[in-house]
C-alpha cells in the first residue's frame, strides 16, 4: 500500500467537502436570514491506532505521517444578518441574537407537521387569514397557535411583537423564543427554518423589540467567504498533485526499478 497516496486521497475529499460547504454560503450570500455552515475537519489517527495490527507489523515511521484528515460535522453561525429596510407592514427582524420566530413546518421526508424556528421575519397573509412566512410555514401564537386573522384586513406588526389592525386594535401576538446554544440545539431544515436536533429548549422571550419594517439579511459574508473556497480549492488541488506524483513514483519503481533488478 502507498501510504503516501491514501493521505492525499483523503486530502482531496476533505477539501472538496469544504469547498461545497463554503460554495453553498456564497450561493446564499442574498438569502434572508440565512445562516452559514462551517465545515470542521478532524486528524484522523494512523492505521495502527484506528486498527490495530494483531500480528505487529505496525510501521513506527508511518505512524510519525498519521493518518490524514477526516472531515467532521458543520456547525451553524447563528450571527445576526445585517438588517434591509422595505417599510413592508409585515415585515419584521429579530435584534436580539439566539431569539427566534416560531412556525410549522414540513418534515421533507416523512411529511409530518413540527415546531421548527427561523430568522426570517417576511410574514403573509392567506386568503383564509392564516398568518404564514414567505416559505409558506404557518406562523404560531405564544400558546402554540396557528395565527388566524380577519381575512381582508389591514394589519401590521408592532415593536412589541402584536399584529394589530388600522384601528390598531390587536388581533394577535407572534411567539417569540429564546434557543440557548442554538449550534448544539437547532440543525438547519429545509425553507430557511430551524429544526430542533432532541429536546425543544425553546424559552419565552419577555420582552420583544423587533424592527418592524425590515427583514433579516444573509449572515454571510462575501468576500471572506470567498476567500475561504478559493484556500479550499487550492489545498484540493495540492492533494491532487501529490496524487500524480505518487503514481509517477510507483511507474517508476515498477518499470524502472524493477527492469534493473
Amino acid at each position: 500500500m502507498n501510504y503516501g497516496l491514501y493521505l492525499s486521497a483523503a486530502g482531496v475529499l476533505t477539501n472538496r467537502y469544504r469547498q461545497d460547504v463554503f460554495a453553498n454560503n456564497l450561493a446564499n450570500v442574498h438569502t434572508h436570514a440565512f445562516k452559514p455552515l462551517n465545515p470542521t475537519i478532524s486528524n484522523r489517527p494512523p492505521e495502527s491506532v484506528e486498527n490495530p495490527d494483531r500480528f505487529g507489523t505496525a510501521n513506527e515511521l508511518l505512524d510519525r505521517l498519521g493518518g490524514g484528515v477526516l472531515a467532521g460535522r458543520q456547525s451553524v453561525d447563528f450571527t445576526v444578518g445585517p438588517h434591509e429596510v422595505t417599510n413592508a407592514p409585515l415585515d419584521a427582524a429579530l435584534k436580539e441574537d439566539n431569539t427566534f420566530f416560531v412556525v410549522h413546518a414540513r418534515h421533507g421526508d416523512t411529511g409530518r407537521v413540527e415546531t421548527h424556528v427561523t430568522r426570517d421575519g417576511r410574514f403573509n397573509v392567506r386568503s383564509d387569514g392564516t398568518l404564514t412566512t414567505a416559505a409558506g410555514h404557518v406562523v404560531l401564537d405564544p400558546d402554540n397557535q396557528p395565527i388566524v386573522l380577519p381575512p381582508a384586513t389591514p394589519v401590521w406588526v408592532t415593536e412589541s411583537g402584536r399584529i394589530v389592525d388600522d384601528q390598531q386594535r390587536p388581533l394577535a401576538t407572534l411567539q417569540i423564543a429564546r434557543v440557548p446554544n442554538p449550534g448544539d440545539a437547532l440543525k438547519p431544515d429545509s425553507k430557511g427554518t430551524f429544526a430542533f436536533v432532541g429536546r425543544d429548549t425553546r424559552e419565552p422571550v419577555t420582552y420583544v423589540d423587533l424592527h418592524v419594517g425590515a427583514v433579516e439579511g444573509s449572515a454571510t459574508m462575501a468576500v471572506p467567504t470567498l476567500m475561504k473556497l478559493v484556500a479550499a480549492s487550492k489545498s484540493a488541488m495540492g492533494n491532487a498533485n501529490m496524487i500524480r506524483y505518487h503514481d509517477t513514483l510507483m511507474d517508476r519503481a515498477v518499470n524502472t526499478l524493477g527492469r534493473v533488478a
